[in-house]
């Protein structure tokens, strides 16, 4: 992973010691609430409804042990005792007190960490597969590339002040795990008569107006990848909606003036921007890669496992996926016990992860958009006993892609955008569906649920979504159908009238039963979904 120069450190501690000294006149009244807001943004600081929120920036999802431990720490230090990852691959505090914060940033600094850009209107976290560098479907490595553009992006006096927020997915696999098209700005690493390029979607994105971004480039050499993703963001800073908060983001510009021809000033603002020689050398990004060069992995290992433990077996089969290297697998940690908030981590845990990540996986740890946590390089003789040490401490529920593996968004219980409540209803859900056996007959199920239309749950994206509204003062819950954030990426369409909180529990297992009733051999939910339509559903639930 990438580590920290001379430059990186000054420019962080700097950054740190500026935020002092802004929080210090916040606290003395020198500067107001609308003043220091800004700043605070700036430095990932926002007020939620009890407290200051912290989102904490992990680029492209790659931590290792220091790290981790050193967020388990700050969870307990400033915190309640935990941390919340969530779907930017990101960690967050919930209960931060200001005159705390400085002290924060400087803690994370000491491990290479910050929180700059995880808020504001400019690019924010590059994001990419969980699996990278292990994956055995992957063409190359892509998190050079996703720190490439964190160095070029952070600080870019051209995109500090975006029309909005914006968001890139780096990934180079046909499969998708990173939500790629969802993003304002996808990236597929590809390969074409032997030469790597990048094939680039443009427009994607949730919230109040969901879209899949469009192909608007099928292959750019990636000696020219800076210098084209330059020049869409050009066209996008000179045309996007600065007016108007809810149309501001890039989505909204291609698709009012269409792909072919946002398309179009692309590639002429390319032709500019080429001419300003701002795409490195070869060497940078060698040097850069060279962060990124795969572990020892040990030759000769056995493939074998002993499945003679039922529970370790279904464990294997849900939460253990392919690695590139014979001998070894890739694990991934569920954050969705039963009773539990879909990516909370106690600080106890987290230290866990982090000593289990420097004994078993090379020191190295990714966050999920789904959240949860991935040990990437582990070797399959060493998987019964990590399950082990996993399952003791709470962190071995085998629901991998299972109707339980939520993703949620904080919703009313933290964030003062909220319309309802997310986490009651995840954890309801998760106890009607509570026998794994119902859960793996179900299959693939990807729920996803958020607090209000922002779609920080990227509701949009799941199998089943659920989205919390306020219907005159009480919590409602629309259900949607058919969306996915994967390769087959498409949009949940909402079902039809709302929910109550139990309401909408009845609501699930009625759409689940529908898909029992009418599956074919081998299908998923969502392909079941696909071929049957809405009207079965909409029936079943409405009558």
């Amino acid at each position: 992973m990438y580590r920290y120069d001379q430059y990186d450190h000054s420019i962080v501690a700097s950054r740190v010691e500026e935020f002092r000294d802004q929080v210090n006149r916040r606290l003395a009244g020198q500067i107001t609430e609308d003043q220091f807001k800004p700043l605070r943004l700036m430095n990932g600081l926002y007020l939620q409804l009890h407290a200051y929120m912290l989102r904490v920036a992990v680029p492209y999802g790659t931590l290792d042990s220091r790290q981790m431990h050193m967020l388990a720490h700050i969870a307990r230090k400033y915190d309640r005792g935990y941390g919340h990852f969530t779907t930017r691959q990101n960690l967050q505090y919930n209960w931060i007190k200001l005159e705390d914060a400085p002290d924060i940033l400087a803690e994370l600094a000491t491990v290479e960490m910050h929180a700059i850009q995880t808020s504001g209107n400019c690019i924010r976290n590059i994001s990419s597969d969980q699996f990278a560098g292990a994956a055995a479907d992957e063409i190359t490595d892509p998190r050079p590339w996703a720190e490439l553009l964190r160095q070029w992006s952070t600080f870019h006096p051209e995109f500090s002040y975006l029309p909005r927020k914006f968001k890139i997915a780096v990934i180079a696999a046909d499969e998708d795990r990173a939500a790629m098209r969802l993003h304002d700005i996808g990236i597929q690493i590809v390969a074409r008569d032997g030469v790597h390029g990048a094939k680039i979607f443009v427009g994607g994105g949730m919230g109040r107006t969901p879209m899949v971004a469009p192909e608007v480039k099928d292959f750019v050499p990636l000696e020219d990848l800076l210098s084209y993703l330059e020049a869409c963001l050009r066209v996008y800073n000179r045309y996007g909606r600065r007016d108007n908060i809810y149309k501001a983001r890039i989505k909204i510009l291609v698709h009012e003036i269409g792909a072919d021809e946002y398309r179009r000033q692309v590639e002429e603002e390319f032709v500019a921007v080429k001419a300003l020689g701002i795409d490195p050398p070869r060497a940078e990004f060698d040097r850069i890669a060279a962060y990124f060069a795969p572990p020892a992995w040990e030759a000769g290992l056995s493939d074998d496992l002993d499945r003679t433990d039922p529970d370790f077996a279904l464990w294997l089969d849900q939460n253990v996926s392919a690695h590139k290297a014979p001998g070894y697998a890739v694990v991934t940690i569920s954050l969705k016990p039963a009773g539990g908030i879909p990516g909370d981590a106690s600080a106890d845990q987290i230290d866990l992860m982090a000593d289990l990540a420097e004994r078993l996986s090379f020191d190295e740890l990714r966050v999920t958009h789904a959240q949860n946590i991935v040990l990437p390089h582990v070797r399959k003789a060493d998987l019964y006993g990590l399950w082990e040490q996993l399952r003791d401490a709470g962190l071995a529920e085998a629901n991998l892609d299972l109707i339980s593996d939520i993703i949620a968004c904080p919703g009313l219980d933290y964030c003062s955008l909220a319309n309802a409540r997310s986490i009651p209803v995840a954890q309801k859900i998760h106890a009607r569906f509570a026998d794994l056996g119902r859960q793996r007959d179900l299959g693939e199920l990807k729920l996803k649920i958020s607090g209000c239309i922002n779609a920080c749950g990227h509701h949009h994206a799941g199998h089943i979504g659920i989205l919390g509204v306020d219907r005159k003062g009480t919590e409602n819950y629309q259900l949607l159908l058919g969306g996915s954030g994967a390769e087959d990426v498409s949009l949940a369409k909402i079902t039809g009238p709302g929910f109550s909180e139990d309401g909408i529990v009845d609501a699930v297992e009625t759409a689940t039963n529908v898909y029992l009733r009418e599956r074919t051999e081998g299908e998923r939910f969502l392909d079941t979904y696909r071929r049957i339509g809405m009207e079965p559903f909409k029936e079943a639930l409405y009558g």
